[in-house]
């Protein structure tokens, strides 16, 4: 079962019912012994990184996903949930993640041009960088996923799965090992996020 970490930051149960659209049996919770006994892990958000990473650290959840993902568990960040990720974001202030990907989250004006309205708002292409991973397994490159994002992830190519070009190539999605992320929304991407999701469910 997927369990879907609940610290009061994420579409919750938007994601849930996409998951139960594609028959993958998911639970949203904030319980840590249910979260310790998952098969894997999704770790939503929305909003501003340091306010998400002081929510998720004020429960405690924080550690438990290190630990979990440590442990060789897959783990999914959606959006902010991408971004805890990283060693750290600079919005607002600089904010310490999870460090489990290195990298760091930056605000795309640094790199996209300065014409282009922020946040990106809406759907764009996805460009593969490793086409064979298993989490794009029922996705064509190209695909069309929904992104509303201000920042984005700065780290190595190699841990680069998809960029997206928004007047400037942004990072689009991540993988370390067992760990992964999206910095669009799977259960706002229709068909493409769908199949997303779905190749995450059968890792």
């Amino acid at each position: 079962m997927i369990t879907i970490i609940d610290y009061g930051v994420g579409n919750l149960f938007s994601l849930k019912s996409s998951l139960q659209a594609i028959h993958v049996e998911a639970q949203v919770t904030a319980d840590m012994d249910t979260i310790v006994h998952a098969d894997k892990i999704i770790l939503p958000g929305v909003g501003a990184f340091g306010d998400a990473a002081k929510k998720l650290r004020q429960t405690g959840l924080d550690k438990i996903a290190v630990e979990r993902a440590s442990e060789g568990i897959p783990l999914l960040g959606i959006c902010v949930g991408m971004q805890l990720l990283f060693e750290r974001s600079h919005e607002f202030g600089v904010h310490p993640g999870l460090g489990l990907i290195p990298g760091e989250v930056k605000p795309i004006r640094e790199t996209i041009s300065s014409e282009l309205k922020i946040p990106q708002i809406g759907w764009n292409q996805l460009q593969m960088i490793q086409k064979e991973h298993p989490l794009f397994r029922y996705l064509r490159d190209g695909a069309y996923v929904y992104f509303v994002h201000s920042y984005h992830a700065v780290t190595p190519r190699e841990y680069v799965l998809a960029r997206t070009d928004y007047g400037g190539l942004l990072t689009a999605a991540v993988a370390r090992e067992n760990v992964m992320g999206c910095q669009f929304h799977p259960e706002k991407s229709g068909r493409a996020g769908l199949a997303i999701l779905k190749a995450f469910a059968e890792l």
